[in-house]
């Protein structure tokens, strides 16, 4: 359901989908501006096409960008203080022109050391218009704990 939800409202197995977005070249074109990126694959389309793609691919980075840029503007907002890390798998090309959406997973979660936070582990899968999955993986999270009235912070 939409809303918001804290480390305390989520178990193990919790699962929504994002919106979508339409990847464009101005994406593709934008962010190789932005990372310094303009490897053929993701700039010539007749260097792709001679590596057996269709058109030039969108970079890998820029697919995981935009999947945590979709969980971000969704409907369903989960309360977290800051990134610890991705572990990511590109598994099929993204091209401009392609619509893609997030299938996300709360994957694990525990407590931290700290006592007013938490540590989840939600799980991505990314997925085109066709349905096939492009990427997929995993990001970790810090998450600030409620704490009980008159616990102090």
């Amino acid at each position: 359901m939409p809303g918001e939800y804290r480390f305390e409202d989520l178990i193990v197995g919790d699962h929504y989908d994002t919106g979508h977005i339409v990847v464009t070249e101005a994406h593709i074109t934008g962010f190789a501006g932005l990372s310094g990126d303009f490897f053929d694959l993701h700039v010539d389309d007749e260097f792709a096409r001679a590596q057996g793609f269709p058109a030039r691919v969108a970079h890998g980075l820029l697919g995981l960008a935009m999947a945590d840029g979709l969980k971000n503007r969704s409907a369903v907002r989960i309360v977290v203080i800051a990134s610890l890390g991705w572990n990511w798998r590109f598994k099929g090309p993204i091209l401009a022109g392609d619509r893609i959406g997030v299938h996300v997973a709360v994957n694990a979660k525990r407590l931290n050391s700290k006592a007013d936070r938490g540590i989840l582990t939600l799980g991505f899968t990314v997925r085109n218009q066709r349905d096939e999955i492009v990427q997929e993986g995993e990001t970790t999270l810090i998450a600030p704990l409620q704490l009980p009235v008159g616990a102090g912070a």
